[in-house]
């Protein structure tokens, strides 16, 4: 679990300080999904610049150059290559035939050792799973709409990426995790981030939400390239027939088969200290999965909804404390 986030000026009126408040706004508030790293890229002078650190978004300090285009962004969760490593952190450089980019990724994606094993992709120094997608598109030796769609129809799990080529093109690749894209019109700005809690948290903190703004629907499929003149384009993949790490092909009519969604929250639960077989119990009681992420991130009201499950307090301690709305 991880956050992407990220902004693309195609008016020029938003002063510097506001997008420069902007990132920093949306980095912060994207912590809710990943502490462990977090970095930004941007265009300057026509280079693609990457700042990336292992530290929480609200240590750093996100400066991209005044007169910057568009912004990608990413905080991570650590489950595959030590975060410590700064190479191992999103987002990553990449070179397509002439085109030099940088990609994020929210996601787990499970066949790396499997590709690099079939010599679809080369060994690389790079630990994180994630990183297996910049090599696939550099094994296109172009960066468009058709060597993304290779890209995402080839790697397997569960994912969103994010892509900034040195030209302030920012392309959306929509997997099954979340992303939340909107526009302001009056303001020539595009703002993405991978849940809505983010973005309203960030475009509250410096009053972007007093604007205008519009829903862009992104879904599964869905590739959206957004060039430096705020145009948007679209083209699709074909979402591949979910396999799970375990090499078992799902029968999405038998319900003893856990979703995607699922086997990625029995995956990573370990990273916060949590058993498997109490995400299990959660999933089995009727928590989704998105209120079981929220609980792994509060010790405390997770073992309270494990104690309402294991001492039969009937009770679902998400309608209790929440009233079922986030």
């Amino acid at each position: 679990m991880c956050a992407l986030f990220g902004w693309l000026d195609y008016k020029g009126i938003v002063p510097y300080r506001v997008l420069k408040k902007l990132t920093q706004a949306l980095g912060n508030a994207a912590e809710e999904r990943g502490t462990d790293a977090a970095g930004i890229s941007y265009v300057k002078d026509g280079k693609v610049i990457i700042y990336k650190r292992p530290k929480p978004a609200h240590k750093l300090h996100f400066s991209p150059q005044e007169g910057t285009s568009a912004v990608m962004g990413h905080t991570r969760m650590t489950t595959q290559g030590d975060g410590k490593l700064n190479y191992n952190n999103h987002p990553f450089p990449g070179t397509a035939g002439d085109t030099d980019f940088a990609f994020a990724h929210n996601g787990v994606l499970w066949n790396d050792k499997e590709l690099r094993r079939d010599k679809v992709i080369p060994d690389s120094y790079i630990e994180t799973d994630s990183y297996i997608g910049v090599q696939l598109i550099e094994k296109q030796r172009k960066l468009d709409f058709d060597s993304l769609r290779f890209m995402a129809e080839t790697v397997e799990g569960n994912f969103t990426f994010t892509v900034l080529d040195q030209r302030n093109s920012l392309y959306i690749i929509k997997g099954s995790n979340p992303m939340c894209l909107l526009h302001f019109p009056v303001l020539g700005l595009y703002v993405y981030a991978s849940t809505e809690s983010i973005m309203k948290s960030a475009i509250s903190k410096i009053g972007l939400h007093k604007f205008a703004s519009e829903r862009i629907n992104t879904d599964e499929g869905d590739i959206i390239r957004i060039d430096r003149n705020g145009n948007i384009t679209r083209a699709e993949y074909e979402p591949k027939i979910y396999r799970s790490k375990y090499g078992a092909w799902y029968d999405f009519d038998d319900p003893s088969y856990y979703n995607m969604h699922e086997e990625i929250l029995l995956a990573y639960c370990g990273c916060y200290g949590v058993d498997s077989e109490d995400v299990e119990l959660l999933l089995e009681y009727g928590y989704t999965c998105d209120e079981i992420e929220e609980l792994l991130m509060e010790p405390s009201l997770l073992q309270e909804a494990l104690n309402d499950i294991k001492f039969g307090a009937g009770e679902s301690l998400y309608e209790n404390c929440y009233g079922g709305a986030w």
